[in-house]
């Protein structure tokens, strides 16, 4: 059974930074293909996707509103994903999930992220 825990999340200023971190058990990053991603839910809002990574090959993509801000990467010694986020703006606060497609689709429990000065 694959589980995901998030943290990293917090209260920060416009223009800081924050990097949130997933770490998942239950299936090995080094040994299983998998794509870790980040997805970001808003007040009222649907979820929406962040931004993915490929366990092995280690491939990204982005969401265009983050390109350039964020970087998604993963320690596959640490099993962890992470998500490194730069010049945050208000519009960038939202519950943060991670989740992991590895033989089904399983999704952490979120961490918020407030951007507010």
């Amino acid at each position: 059974q694959v589980q995901l825990v998030e943290s990293g999340g917090g209260l920060v200023q416009p223009g800081g930074s924050l990097r949130l971190s997933c770490a998942a058990s239950g299936f090995s990053f080094s040994n299983a293909s998998g794509i870790m991603s980040w997805h970001s839910q808003a007040p009222g809002k649907e979820r929406e996707f962040v931004a993915s990574i490929s366990t092995i090959t280690g491939r990204t993509l982005y969401e265009d509103s983050v390109k350039g801000r964020s970087t998604i990467s993963r320690d596959n010694a640490k099993n962890t994903a992470y998500l490194q986020m730069n010049s945050l703006k208000p519009e960038d606060t939202a519950v943060y999930y991670c989740a992991a497609i590895q033989q089904g689709v399983y999704w952490g429990q979120g961490t918020q992220v407030t951007v507010s000065s």
